[in-house]
């Protein structure tokens, strides 16, 4: 099995990019000074995520795949929240010149996969040499000549609606960091999110006030909505969809757990919802997130704090 500092830095670009499929968008991928994505909109949503072995995976909890999935994921929901369409993803590689070849190749094959899923290409990027694993990918989208769905339209009396599962990703770091490997569902929603792409597309059909990602847990990120939009967001716990396997904790994971990346709206008080949004609030006047009428202690991610 050769290794990358074997290989060399452009026999290794050469090696995966050869692997990646170019979507529509993208004029002129892998190859060049850089790549040319086609923008028809005039304007280009743009967002960037590090990944850091250590801090956001680990490589004895998952494998190149599963983290080549998370990281583009992590990526393509914040551009799907903004109300757009991915286009493109460019990807940083800093990884030891041992690292296997193959380790390589399966990472690049788990971000061209979720890309696919979302409509997006792995349309360039960079590899260096570093004693530590890490990513920063950039995600680029389109936003169709609409206008973003941002988090400063919530406004009184609106519904509070969430659309993909909550609280699995949490759970399933707990359980690796306690030893367990069990339940699966719980380790693989954490080493591979499954964000709803489609999210996105819906939430403008609803006529959706506010749109995010939710990343850092459920009461976390509402805080974002409330504070750009200056409202208070009320959450009913009895309308929390908990899934059974989260056990008596489900709650707890659900509020406060991150990187599902399920997406939080708001919309008008009369919107019909789909059975793919479930209502777990309201929007009101005043500032800040309250559960049942009260403060809910704890949770949420922040990467200088926990």
């Amino acid at each position: 099995m050769s290794t990358i500092g074997e290989l060399g830095e452009f026999g290794l670009i050469t090696r995966l990019t050869d692997r990646l499929p170019q979507g529509p968008a993208v004029e002129l991928g892998p190859g060049d000074d850089a790549a040319v994505v086609r923008g028809p909109d005039g304007r280009t949503v743009a967002t960037t995520d590090l990944l850091v072995e250590g801090r956001h995976f680990r490589r004895d909890w998952s494998g190149p795949y599963e983290i080549g999935c998370k990281a583009a994921a992590q990526n393509l929901a914040d551009v799907i929240a903004m109300g757009a369409r991915p286009t493109a993803l460019l990807v940083g590689l800093a990884v030891p010149a041992a690292t296997s070849v193959e380790w390589a190749e399966q990472l690049y094959a788990g971000l061209a996969e979720e890309c696919a899923l979302a409509g997006a290409s792995v349309a360039g990027g960079d590899v260096v040499a570093a004693p530590q694993i890490t990513l920063a990918v950039t995600a680029l989208g389109d936003l169709g000549g609409l206008p973003p769905l941002t988090r400063s339209g919530a406004r009184p009396g609106d519904l509070v609606v969430v659309r993909g599962t909550l609280g699995l990703a949490s759970a399933g770091l707990e359980l690796l960091k306690a030893g367990r490997r069990g339940p699966a569902e719980l380790i693989e929603a954490h080493r591979r999110p499954r964000p709803p792409y489609t999210a996105g597309d819906e939430a403008r059909a609803m006529g959706a006030t506010a749109l995010l990602d939710v990343s850092d847990g459920l009461l976390q990120d509402l805080g974002h909505i409330a504070k750009a939009s200056g409202v208070r967001i009320e959450v009913d716990s009895a309308w929390v969809p908990i899934p059974p396997v989260l056990g008596a904790g489900g709650l707890r994971h659900v509020l406060t757990g991150g990187e599902d990346h399920a997406f939080a709206a708001t919309v008008g008080p009369d919107t019909l919802l789909s059975a793919s949004w479930r209502r777990v609030g309201t929007v009101a006047e005043g500032a800040g997130v309250l559960v049942d009428g009260g403060s809910y202690g704890g949770g949420g991610w922040d990467h200088f704090r926990d």
